[in-house]
């Protein structure tokens, strides 16, 4: 029997079985983590599981796969339980994941989340990951003995690797976006059930094995535990880097896919290269030195061009002259390849060689595979869970490149190519700089960073002082200068219950939002944060609203934020969701059609709910697929906008338990007996028109907004795919959707109103809206001007015209009026009429008659 009966068939089922098998990977580590949580345990926790099935599979099942007589039984077979398992998974997948969910529950502890998360999906993937972890093993065998050519598999675990790039690529580029979860995991199912029966109808069924020569003891140890420790190293490089570039990179699911791709990539082409140069080395030792002193001398390198990362990436951006979404992709694969690619060939080659050793001395492919990927199963909570944290990501890089180095014979070390990365490895622990990318405006400076399992979270300072909150360089929760704002984001939503006594804030950022709801007296506040370090770091933003006091009715929890809403038995008056990120990993899932129907499960009889939305960060299309998942749980819902900014405007989507309407009495009631630590007036809210004034869409134009775009759903989650596009490549300024939104939404008084209400508040509120819009409108084109007179001439004459729409509409008075008395000093005559014409426009206000007072009795 020849090789060439066997080649190209064998290959082409390796490929399409790593296709399938990273498929599935991708899909259940994404199911999973919408029922188990987002935080670094459970994610972590999941992608162990996996391995730890792979190696389970490859332990129990490679030995007597290596007695089999039938290694095509074996490998037909395993293909088979996949394909049966998997099928199985995609109708059990919501039940199990309920199960686990309610066993997980709201506030779990770290190593309790992380016991649940890895045994739960250990024992639900496992009749699958174990088949898995035996097909390399029984292809070997199978190929091994029809070919007789020795004991190499590092062809087809080449060609197994490649596929699963491919598998990768085609899941997070086209499958998932297109086709969803469940349709993807069935292509999936497929391609196993096919690689069965081609491997039937294609491959020889082998020969009888022959006894395995019987090896010392201690010669089968020392070449297993160079395994499991690469094993161990390589997946903690790979944990490593991908923390380190999320600093850099947009982080998004397209992110992720390209890092994932080049490592798979590397691996198969260092396997590949083995394979064909392999003969080429006289000394296997000599070798296994050689390659370890490589892979060790490329990891130290690799982490050391970490620390130039964001420098590549800038002088990329700047060559690519704006070439969208492509080119902002094709960037984040340069500094995939960068980091991964020369480190994963010799990865690939060296698991090659090492298998090879091991089958000299008697261990069975099923065995070297096993326990290489045990140790890799060890690499996620080693590295991301403990070391990272503890010692810094650049610590534990270097150390990875140490390791290797361990595992060099003594005698090796006499030979300088030891002592290069030795020394590199030295140079980089004295006097590498810790690997942080902070971004310090000129004049400012660092007040605090924290290096968490997920993200890395820090304060900066700039030269006037403005704090911001920034999570892992890249994405900025807010600051010191936008307190109004987050306070209108609590306080919008409570306002518009008429008495709530339990709110749930989801998501913390600076905790200026919740801890506005907890200033009022008779209101109890819970809030979640995914990040405890954003939990630290809140209380420097926070501290100045109590005098650095804590605020008892303000109860903060470490926790996911969807977890929490399906796990907790609670019920909330008033439920706000942040503005998260959309395009950020992890962050869709809290817009999904699953998500709204259990925040309104959640909801106490005429409970509010709203989602905050950052429009800045969004766009249309992603917004309209967002739109119709909230109108699918609330389909009376409205919108609301949280302020007039333009830079950054942030939409609010308003729904209540019973799809009623507000009460315009009760909201009258509701202001005038608020008690809040804070006057509401400092927050824009200062009467009944500016809390109703923040509508800006009804029910009825927000359906005709969402049209026929897709809902973003658990298996079909379209945002995490739709939203990276405006973060890779902006397509339209934030002002400009706004406007447009504007302009195509409408909102009319019995949209918000209960029927009854009199019918001059009703016009008063209609022509509020009005007001509110041209006032955008009008500050489209302005620009900051250095004297009073020139800021007038641009917008005196459109916000006389608002006024004149509406007297109530206050931010149209206030900066005419803070203009007239700053031209007061220059010229008296300007000054007098506009404050005149403010009096007569609003008289219900006496800040301008008492201006224009001052300003007649002020000599001159």
């Amino acid at each position: 029997m020849t090789t060439g009966r066997v080649g190209w068939p064998s290959h082409a089922l390796m490929a399409a079985s790593g296709f399938a098998g990273l498929g599935y990977q991708i899909v259940w580590t994404q199911q999973c983590a919408a029922w188990l949580g987002h935080e670094s345990a459970a994610m972590l926790a999941v992608v162990a599981a996996i391995f730890g099935g792979l190696a389970v599979g490859a332990l129990a099942f490679g030995p007597r796969i290596e007695r089999s007589a039938a290694p095509l039984r074996w490998y037909a077979g395993c293909e088979a339980a996949i394909a049966a398992w998997a099928g199985v998974l995609t109708l059990a997948m919501p039940s199990v994941g309920e199960w686990l969910l309610q066993v997980t529950g709201p506030e779990p502890t770290p190593l309790g989340q992380w016991a649940i998360a890895f045994a739960g999906t250990f024992a639900l993937l496992l009749p699958a990951t174990a088949a898995m972890g035996a097909t390399l093993p029984a292809m070997e065998r199978l190929t091994a003995q029809l070919g007789g050519t020795g004991r190499s598999i590092a062809a087809h675990y080449a060609s197994n690797t490649l596929g699963a790039m491919a598998g990768v690529l085609a899941t997070a580029f086209w499958l998932v976006p297109t086709l969803g979860f469940t349709h993807t995991a069935l292509i999936c199912v497929a391609a196993n059930a096919a690689c069965a029966i081609a491997a039937l109808r294609w491959l020889p069924a082998g020969e009888p094995a022959t006894a395995a020569a019987q090896v010392d003891p201690s010669t089968r140890a020392g070449a297993l535990w160079p395994l499991a420790i690469t094993g161990l190293l390589g997946i903690g490089y790979e944990v490593l880097v991908v923390r380190v570039l999320s600093q850099v990179a947009e982080d998004t699911v397209y992110t992720f896919a390209l890092l994932l791709a080049v490592y798979l990539l590397g691996t198969a082409l260092g396997a590949a290269a083995w394979q064909r140069w392999r003969a080429r080395t006289a000394d296997p030792r000599l070798a296994r030195d050689r390659l370890l002193c490589a892979l060790s001398a490329a990891c130290l390198v690799g982490a050391g061009g970490l620390w130039g990362a964001q420098w590549m990436k800038d002088a990329l951006l700047a060559a690519s002259d704006g070439g969208g979404m492509a080119a902002a992709v094709a960037v984040e694969a340069a500094l995939a390849l960068a980091a991964f690619l020369p480190q994963t060939i010799a990865m690939g080659a060296l698991f090659s060689h090492l298998s090879a050793e091991a089958g000299a001395a008697g261990i069975g492919f099923g065995r070297a595979i096993g326990v290489n990927t045990l140790g890799a199963a060890i690499a996620p909570p080693l590295f991301g869970v403990w070391l990272a944290p503890a010692a810094g990501p650049g610590i534990a890089l270097i150390l990875v490149g140490a390791g290797y180095l361990a595992l060099v014979a003594p005698r090796a070390w006499r030979r300088p190519i030891v002592w290069i990365p030795a020394a590199a490895a030295l140079a980089l622990f004295v006097w590498a700089p810790p690997l942080a990318f902070i971004d310090v405006p000129e004049g400012g400076h660092v007040v605090s960073y924290r290096e968490g399992a997920l993200a890395a979270v820090s304060i900066v300072d700039d030269a006037d002082g403005v704090s911001s909150l920034r999570i892992d360089n890249r994405q900025q929760e807010g600051s010191s200068a936008t307190l109004l704002v987050d306070a209108r984001q609590a306080l919008l939503p409570v306002l518009l219950h008429p008495a709530p006594r339990h709110a749930l804030f989801l998501g913390l950022g600076t905790g200026m939002t919740a801890s506005s709801a907890a200033g009022d007296t008779a209101l109890q506040v819970d809030a979640v944060e995914l990040l405890p370090e954003v939990i630290a770091a809140s209380r420097h933003f926070t501290q100045a609203l109590a005098d650095g006091a804590p605020n008892p009715r303000l109860h903060l929890t470490a926790a996911d934020a969807r977890r929490f809403v399906r796990a907790t038995d609670r019920h909330y008056d008033v439920i706000v969701s942040d503005n998260f990120h959309p395009a950020r990993s992890g962050s869709a899932a809290l817009y999904t059609v699953e998500h709204f129907r259990a925040v309104r499960g959640r909801l106490a009889p005429a409970g509010v709910f709203c989602q905050w939305l950052p429009l800045h960060q969004l766009d249309l299309a992603t917004l309209r697929s967002i739109v119709q998942s909230f109108m699918t749980a609330f389909p009376q819902g409205t919108a609301i906008l949280a302020s007039n900014s333009l830079e950054t405007p942030v939409i609010g989507l308003v729904g209540r338990a019973d799809d009623g309407r507000f009460d315009l009495g009760a909201l009258r009631h509701r202001l005038a007996a608020a008690r809040f630590t804070r006057p509401l007036a400092a927050s824009g809210i200062s009467d009944e028109y500016a809390l109703l004034g923040s509508f800006v869409a009804g029910s009825r134009a927000l359906a005709r907004f969402a049209g026929n775009a897709p809902p973003n759903t658990d298996d079909h989650p379209v945002v995490t795919y739709l939203a990276p596009r405006i973060t890779y490549a902006p397509d339209s300024l934030p002002r400009d959707r706004l406007i447009e939104l504007l302009g195509a939404w409408k909102v009319t008084p019995d949209e918000v109103l209960r029927a009854g209400g009199d019918v001059g508040t009703t016009r008063r509120l209609a022509a509020y809206w009005a007001a509110r819009d041209r006032f955008i409108v009008a500050g489209r084109d302005v620009h900051p001007a250095a004297s009073a007179r020139d800021m007038l001439a641009q917008v005196g004459d459109p916000l006389l015209d608002v006024l004149r729409t509406s007297p109530d509409f206050r931010p149209a008075y206030d900066p005419l009026l803070r203009m007239a008395i700053a031209l007061g000093d220059t010229d008296e005559p300007s000054a007098a009429a506009l404050l005149g014409t403010l009096a007569r426009l609003q008289p219900a206000r006496p800040e301008a008659s008492d201006a224009l007072r001052r300003l007649g009795s002020s000599p001159h």
